[in-house]
């Protein structure tokens, strides 16, 4: 049996300029697309207009040409992939799978029984069917009592019971976006996406999209979640918390030989501080997944 070419990808959100926290995703999936002979493909995740900045999406561009970490194939924009999403939607309504729901936030809180890192699960108040004299305002699927499991590339082996983290999870908002769950699912599926290598703060998301790949037909991607770049405080270095973006055009070297000492490769000394394309060359070829943590770690702010 030939083995498919392994095909990696990198989905920043346009939300501000790259930071060192998706530094360290971008350098870890390269690393290990690269390694593997595969692809390296690029998603702009820009499907909440809201959250969008103007100008973020081409600075991040530029700043991953700066770094020497250029993708193959043309760059994938959420936001004219619309009617993928709603493909995907209409198949899974065929089917019965979801169901139209009318709570908004203030309800779901008031009626929640339970509630996790995930925040508030589901109650199911409108899985059969909506109140009376309610419109519906959201689309949910529907969750089984099953478990979910995975085995991830530094975490190891993992399982979710989705009914009672998070329930019936929201697949298009009351705004009328898609959610981010069903988004990423299909790219990944019809980009022939079959390795994913990103942050830790979208571990718990896992099995949702697993849940989905298999509620769609479409293959399931191996996983590897990298661990969190935090401040000093043991908060998530990103850009909701303000982080700064990187100083990419005037310490490209120094920034991608902090990225691979975070993830744990040991930098021979002639190669710190060369030119980027020269570090992620080494790195390619000497990348060992097992030395990465899987605990957060620490990055000091000047």
């Amino acid at each position: 049996m030939v083995t498919p070419q392994v095909v990696g990808r990198f989905a920043p959100s346009p939300t501000g300029p790259l930071h060192f926290g998706s530094l360290v995703a971008a350098v870890g999936s390269y690393c290990l697309a690269r390694q593997a002979g595969g692809k390296w493909l690029l998603r702009m995740e820009d499907l909440d207009p809201p959250r969008v900045v103007p100008g973020a999406a081409d600075e991040i561009l530029a700043a991953l040409e700066c770094l020497g970490l250029y993708w193959d194939d043309e760059i994938v924009w959420q936001s004219q992939r619309i009617d993928a999403y709603a493909a995907a939607m209409s198949s899974l309504q065929r089917r019965g799978l979801v169901f139209d729901c009318a709570c908004t936030r203030r309800e779901i809180h008031a009626q929640a029984r339970s509630s996790n890192e995930e925040g508030l699960v589901y109650p199911g108040t409108c899985r059969a069917g909506l109140p009376a004299g309610r419109k519906p305002r959201s689309l949910r699927i529907r969750v089984p009592e099953e478990q979910v499991c995975f085995t991830d590339g530094v975490f190891g082996h993992l399982d979710q019971l989705l009914s009672r983290v998070v329930g019936d999870f929201v697949l298009r908002r009351a705004d009328g976006l898609f959610a981010y769950q069903l988004a990423v699912v299909v790219d990944d599926a019809e980009s022939g996406i079959n390795q994913v290598v990103r942050g830790a703060d979208l571990l718990s998301s896992t099995p949702r999209q697993i849940f989905l790949h298999a509620s769609l037909g479409t293959a399931v991607p191996k996983y590897t979640h990298l661990p969190l770049v935090v401040d000093e405080m043991g908060n998530k270095f990103s850009k909701q918390q303000g982080a700064a973006g990187i100083d990419y055009a005037g310490n490209a070297a120094g920034l991608i030989s902090e990225a691979l000492v975070f993830l744990g490769q040991e930098l021979p000394v002639e190669m710190v501080g060369a030119p980027p394309h020269e570090q992620l060359c080494w790195a390619v070829s000497h990348f060992n997944l097992k030395k990465i943590s899987s605990r957060p770690q620490a990055l000091v702010v000047v």
